[in-house]
């Protein structure tokens, strides 16, 4: 045997050990933060034997990069926070379907792109924070109740360009429509104490501080200062009291967190195992426990103490994909009253 005949033999073993290898990997992008993510990702590679290798920066960042790169992404997953930048890179052509009956079972309608372009899997909700020494929760029953004149000088709120406060306002729009729900946001901005600045744990910190009495934060900011092992972050959650609000009509303002799988993704097949994983009860319970997230597959039991305290509560079941959806519009509410 020659050796040109010896090296072909080699190559052609090899073909198959090298696609195999290929399909144990997973490129995984991501605008998620959260530390607890690591033991999110080693229990799908243990249980899968998928290796992950993980681009993490801005959304901003990682769309710029996806765009750049084009049909040669290398990008297998796009995860990423609020159903508005889903919503965006959903725009951009970024996904193709991921054709799950096991996502279709386990995750609720309203929580999914109707034609499986993502997915959420977490959830979040929008609550109305109060200082308990100034304010009767009983004031606060709606996200209406913010645009009452006795509010005046005593709201703290994010900027407009905020994808939380456009995914609320993309709410309001398809419940009262686009006109009451400018209306609304011109009477909050009435009512702010000062501009828009800072995230949810510095309104929250401000409304503690007596700086203002209400403001609107995700529940996971609040149960971050209440789990804290800051002694001066628990006295925050301490003075600060939460509700649900709009309990008596369409339910809280929820959002999520989601995935979807890349439109270009090389390892497709590793995609769909890791959306199907995170809809599994042990990465349910990781969103749960590690970053004060619900789960939103029915039935998955935590241990997280503060999410176990806030109880059940009626929730809006619009579809989450609406929240993109009107982003534009949501914009140019907060641009004509001068939100900011």
């Amino acid at each position: 045997m020659t050796v040109i005949s010896r090296l072909l033999i080699v190559l052609t073993l090899l073909v198959p050990a090298a696609g195999f290898a290929e399909d144990k990997v997973l490129n995984l992008y991501s605008s998620r933060h959260y530390q607890t993510d690591e033991a999110l990702y080693a229990g799908f590679s243990k249980r899968t034997g998928i290796r992950i290798n993980r681009i993490e920066a801005s959304e901003d960042a990682l769309i710029e990069r996806i765009r750049n790169e084009g049909a040669r992404s290398p990008a297998d997953v796009l995860i990423t926070v609020d159903a508005g930048r889903l919503w965006r890179a959903e725009q951009l052509g970024f996904f193709q379907p991921a054709k799950s009956a096991l996502l279709d079972a386990r995750i609720p309608a309203s929580l999914r792109e109707p034609g499986g372009l993502w997915y959420g899997f977490s959830l979040r909700a929008r609550l109305i924070a109060y200082n308990k020494a100034r304010v009767k929760p009983a004031e606060l029953a709606s996200y209406e109740s913010l645009a009452d004149p006795k509010w005046k000088g005593r709201l703290c709120m994010r900027s407009s360009t905020n994808v939380y406060n456009l995914s609320l306002m993309g709410a309001l729009i398809e419940h009262l429509g686009a006109q009451q729900a400018e209306d609304w946001a011109r009477a909050v901005r009435g009512n702010l104490a000062h501009d828009p600045r800072g995230g949810d744990t510095d309104q929250l910190k401000s409304v503690a501080a007596g700086e203002c009495d209400v403001t609107v934060s995700n529940q996971y900011y609040y149960a971050r200062l209440a789990r804290s092992a800051k002694p001066q972050e628990r006295e925050v959650a301490d003075k600060v009291g939460v509700l649900f609000p709009n309990q008596a009509s369409w339910g809280t303002h929820v959002n999520v967190s989601g995935a979807g799988v890349m439109k270009h993704a090389p390892h497709r097949e590793a995609a769909l195992k890791f959306l199907e994983y995170l809809a599994s009860d042990e990465a349910q319970r990781y969103f749960a426990d590690g970053n004060n997230e619900w789960p939103v597959v029915a039935g998955v039991r935590t241990d997280n103490p503060v999410l176990s305290q806030f109880g059940a509560f009626k929730r809006d079941t619009i579809n989450v994909a609406v929240l993109g959806r009107n982003q534009p519009d949501s914009q140019r509410i907060y641009d004509r009253v001068a939100w900011k």
